[in-house]
């Protein structure tokens, strides 16, 4: 049993992103969160490509890979305003850079600023090697979580 009260804001981040169970997309993709840093606003995020994913010419499709690094810069934010808030993507730039297979990937969110309203995100996707797949940035609406209809 962990003694909550010794918890670092990273130990506490991460042990509170492990233990919720994932559904939908997350569970989908294979998020699995490696490592935080709440006050910086950043997270590093695991996900399995699966054969699945692939498009027709043999690569993971675009629309997974967004996926991945569209939730990664999300959950940055939302380790930040300590699962205070719910971040749905406004508008979000995608530079595919390299093909995506399946395999482990390993997504990086960071919060560039965090506003009442508005948050600035940016973001990559790597594969097991350390090669960039994917950079993006996104702009979020910030939600309090309490007053979002489910």
């Amino acid at each position: 049993m962990t003694d909550e009260t010794s918890e670092t804001p990273r130990e506490r981040a991460l042990r509170i992103l492990r233990s919720r169970p994932t559904k939908g997309a997350s569970e989908l993709l294979g998020l699995n969160p490696i490592d935080c840093d709440p006050e910086r606003g950043w997270v590093r995020i695991g996900y399995t490509a699966r054969p699945e994913f692939l498009n027709p010419i043999g690569v993971i499709q675009g629309g997974f890979l967004t996926g991945m690094v569209d939730e990664a810069m999300a959950v940055a934010c939302i380790v930040k305003a300590d699962f205070k808030i719910f971040i749905p993507t406004l508008e979000l730039k995608i530079s595919f850079l390299n093909p995506g297979h399946p395999g482990e990937l390993f997504a990086e969110g960071q919060v560039e600023k965090l506003g009442k309203s508005i948050a600035f995100l940016s973001g990559r996707l790597m594969d097991a090697d350390g090669q960039t797949i994917v950079t993006a940035t996104a702009t979020g609406r910030v939600l309090l979580r309490d007053k979002v209809k489910r």
